[in-house]
């Protein structure tokens, strides 16, 4: 149970997110040892544990699905500035980044975190239930978000290859900016209890009475600290992809299975909330934080990535290959069948992260 009473400042869930985020700069743009790598490997898990335990505080404030919003999206926003970052200092070989990301992110939130949650879910209750009306809408509004982002680049004739006109790619943008809005506004206004825990019979769970709802000052610190974390997440992820780039090379496997290790980084947080929520029985909570993830990487990374991409070194491609377009598909089947019943057993837990595990795959063996 997460201790909302007060932040201690010897607390590991207080130290660990400063040490870590104090270790960025100091190991940054060196040649690490293996030793160091290991070091600030043992540094990441705790700044990620950290995380997840302000992120519940802060969601205990400010309840759902306000909750997982705020985790959400701040991880997406250190995302995107990693990408942005990784590309402008990449050159020509950072072409394909933003789009490997993001379908990585994709991929990893829409299968990996929700086949992980229905899997803790359906071990101790056999049925996990949710509300239909918000993981539909979310998985419609992920689907459109990737397919506009994704899939059209590869189909448009206006410029050569897999890549956006510059006006096709500022309309993108802006589309999947407002449509994103547009969801935090449906989420968070007139259809809030569609995002909400429900019932066997569809009513929204009531909060845990037992649990002490925390105090401004104590959420405030641990949102804060969740900041810190995020950003120490972020940065000792890119600190150790050297290390796992040179382990990917010398495994003679492509470049691009460096970025879905790092996005798998990244999402640790994420994934480890919504697996704790599935084990409690609040599944739509694990939802939330899975489509909400997915939604905020597209509809955050394709604006920033429309703004800069006159100073990017190479064409922006975002157009997926043949075999990421056939798993987007399925996976956009998969989920509607899963979320339309408002209620999934272990079966679809099996299915999701069979999806999962064949991108791994095909990624590493393409």
């Amino acid at each position: 149970m997460v201790d909302v009473s007060r932040v201690s400042p010897t607390s590991w869930t207080t130290l660990l997110p400063i040490v870590t985020a104090l270790a960025v700069p100091v190991a940054w743009g060196r040649d690490l040892p293996l030793l160091a790598v290991a070091l600030i490997g043992a540094l990441l898990g705790g700044a990620v544990l950290a995380a997840v335990h302000h992120a519940e505080v802060v969601a205990l404030r400010v309840g759902e699905p306000y909750g997982s919003l705020v985790l959400a999206v701040a991880v997406t926003v250190i995302e995107v500035a990693l990408i942005v970052t990784l590309m402008f200092s990449g050159g020509g070989d950072a072409a394909t980044l933003a789009r490997d990301t993001v379908f990585a992110a994709v991929m990893i939130t829409c299968n990996g975190i929700v086949g992980l949650s229905l899997l803790a879910g359906t071990i101790r209750q056999n049925v996990a239930l949710f509300s239909a009306e918000g993981a539909g809408a979310a998985m419609a509004t992920v689907t459109t978000l990737a397919t506009l982002a994704l899939v059209l680049p590869t189909f448009t004739t206006s410029a050569q290859g897999p890549v956006f006109s510059a006006p096709q790619l500022m309309f993108a943008a802006v589309v999947s900016l407002g449509l994103y809005g547009l969801f935090v506004i449906v989420q968070t206004g007139r259809h809030r209890d569609y995002f909400l825990p429900t019932t066997a019979e569809g009513a929204p769970l009531p909060d845990d009475a037992h649990v002490e709802r925390p105090s401004a000052r104590v959420a405030g610190i641990s949102l804060a600290l969740l900041l810190v974390a995020l950003v120490a997440v972020v940065g000792t992820a890119k600190l150790v992809s050297p290390a796992v780039e040179r382990g990917v090379v010398a495994a003679g496997m492509p470049l691009t299975v460096v970025g879905i290790v790092i996005a798998l980084l990244i999402l640790l947080p994420e994934t480890l909330a919504a697996t704790r929520a599935a084990r409690r029985a609040k599944m739509q909570i694990s939802l939330n934080l899975a489509y909400g993830s997915a939604m905020a990487s597209i509809g955050l990374t394709i604006p920033t990535m429309a703004v800069i991409s006159p100073w990017l070194p190479t064409p922006l491609h975002l157009g997926l290959g043949n075999v990421h377009l056939v798993l987007l598909a399925l996976t956009a089947v998969v989920s509607v069948l899963t979320v339309v019943p408002g209620r999934a057993t272990l079966l679809q837990a099996g299915v999701h992260l069979s999806l999962l595990a064949t991108y791994l795959f095909l990624s590493v063996s393409p």
